[in-house]
């Protein structure tokens, strides 16, 4: 009976430990299961494609300068509201109550105030007229026409920022192209040399500058790689009001985008430019606020009208009948003597008048210089862009062949190095000179308006 006993017990035991081993055996192949099969995991988002338009769109909405420039113009824009409906009349309603003590004789003890017990509800309807106030007005409205004129300069200064940074991340992914092209070009020429040097066909030290200039090729590749990413993140920031880097641009940095003549540019820019536009704003607000000084000297007029009642009883009827009335004040104030405070407001603004003025002459003729030198500008770089253009064709076909010379035994390892050197060089040249014209035509809208594309 004891031996039966021990071998149920072992029995048991080796059935516990196969149902253990079923579920260690069972455990891994869930814990195996791949993360993103899971039900409820994010989807991948979209790759966001931007055109230049898009990404000015959502500048504006995102750049705190150009929305600061926005709400200085909208206030300027309530401050002339504010001032033309000073120029209107103002309607009140007045309500008092008033208690005087009486004297022994029963008379208040106030002579102004007319009864013990005195109620007052009235309408006021308010007028000034005056020198002054018209010309607040006036100025409120330079003063707005002067926001206006600069928030559109910050909008044209915004264009540049955004087409600049633009097509600096479409330079950098053609310059990570190009040098992923020049580091398997160096990848191939170090093969090649290494294959020539077991023929005995050149010498090792061909291998060795080989093998420097590929790995000089790499360290372009990380820098090319590393200047694509800043750029990427730099005009993330600008564009997006949360970091998103999951875009592409949609715009090809060497369309052929034309070049306006020069009749056109002055034209636009006689006609509207914010800078020239903002200094003459300038000069009429300085204008209105001498006037408005001037008007210290004159008198000013104003008109009251009431209506309601003034009674001991606050009703519209009283023991005497009925309690409403009305009245009315005209005022003529007439300035007499303020110790100068008048003549001085007037050369102060006479003072900030002619540096208005001078001001306007200097924006006029800095508009005249810029629509010389920034179309001078981009006239170069269009000139200069199908130059580098065909450079960068002419160094890639003259690698290809100082390659092949190279293998037929007729060109030496410092003149592959060479032009690998001068493509690379050239490619980036390129890229540059095409990032230089587009953004030489986005100062030429600061001036005109108007952003040529393709």
């Amino acid at each position: 009976m004891l031996v039966l006993s021990w071998v149920l017990v072992a029995a048991l035991l080796l059935g516990c430990a196969g149902i253990a081993a079923a579920q260690q055996t069972a455990d891994p192949a869930s814990a195996a299961r791949p993360r993103d099969a899971q039900p409820g995991a994010p989807a991948t988002l979209p790759v966001l494609r931007l055109t230049l338009e898009d990404a000015l769109a959502r500048a504006r909405k995102n750049s705190p300068q150009f929305q600061s420039s926005e709400t200085d113009a909208a206030i300027a824009r309530q401050d002339r509201y504010q001032a033309a409906a000073a120029l209107l009349p103002s309607v009140t309603y007045n309500n008092e109550a008033l208690y005087t003590q009486l004297d022994r004789s029963g008379n208040v003890r106030f002579i102004a105030n007319n009864a013990a017990q005195e109620y007052i509800s009235q309408a006021n309807v308010h007028e000034s007229i005056d020198l002054v106030s018209i010309s607040a007005f006036r100025r409120a409205s330079a003063a707005s026409a002067l926001a206006k004129a600069r928030a559109e300069i910050a909008s044209r200064g915004l264009v540049v920022t955004v087409v600049q940074s633009y097509y600096a991340v479409a330079a950098a992914q053609q310059k990570l192209e190009a040098a992923k092209k020049n580091g398997e070009e160096g990848d191939r020429f170090l093969k090649l040399t290494q294959d020539l040097e077991k023929g005995g066909e050149v010498a090792h030290s061909d291998v060795i500058k080989a093998e420097l200039q590929m790995q000089d090729r790499r360290r372009q590749l990380l820098e090319a790689q590393l200047g694509l990413l800043n750029a990427r993140l730099d005009f993330a920031v600008l564009i997006f009001p949360d970091f998103n880097d999951n875009f592409e641009l949609a715009e090809d940095l060497h369309a052929s985008v034309a070049l306006p003549t020069i009749a056109e540019v002055q034209q636009r820019a006689a006609r509207d430019n914010p800078d020239l536009r903002a200094a003459l704003a300038a000069v009429q607000q300085a204008g209105h606020d001498v006037t408005g000084a001037r008007g210290g000297y004159l008198p000013s007029l104003s008109f009251d009208y009431w209506y309601g009642i003034d009674a001991p009883q606050f009703a519209v009827n009283g023991s005497n009948g009925s309690n409403l009335g009305s009245s009315a004040v005209a005022t003529v104030n007439i300035p007499i003597w303020n110790w100068g405070a008048t003549q001085s407001r007037v050369k102060q603004a006479e003072l900030r008048r002619t540096q208005a003025q001078r001001e306007l002459s200097l924006a006029q003729r800095r508009l005249v210089a810029e629509i010389q030198s920034l179309y001078a500008e981009a006239d170069t770089a269009l000139n200069e862009l199908s130059g580098l253009s065909r450079s960068a064709e002419l160094s890639a076909e003259g690698l290809r062949l100082t390659t092949l010379r190279y293998k037929g035994g007729e060109a030496t390892v410092l003149e592959v190095v060479d032009a690998q050197t001068t493509f690379a060089q050239a490619n980036a040249a390129y890229q540059d000179g095409a990032v230089r014209y587009r953004v030489a035509l986005a100062n030429l809208q600061t001036l005109t308006g108007v952003l040529t594309t393709p």
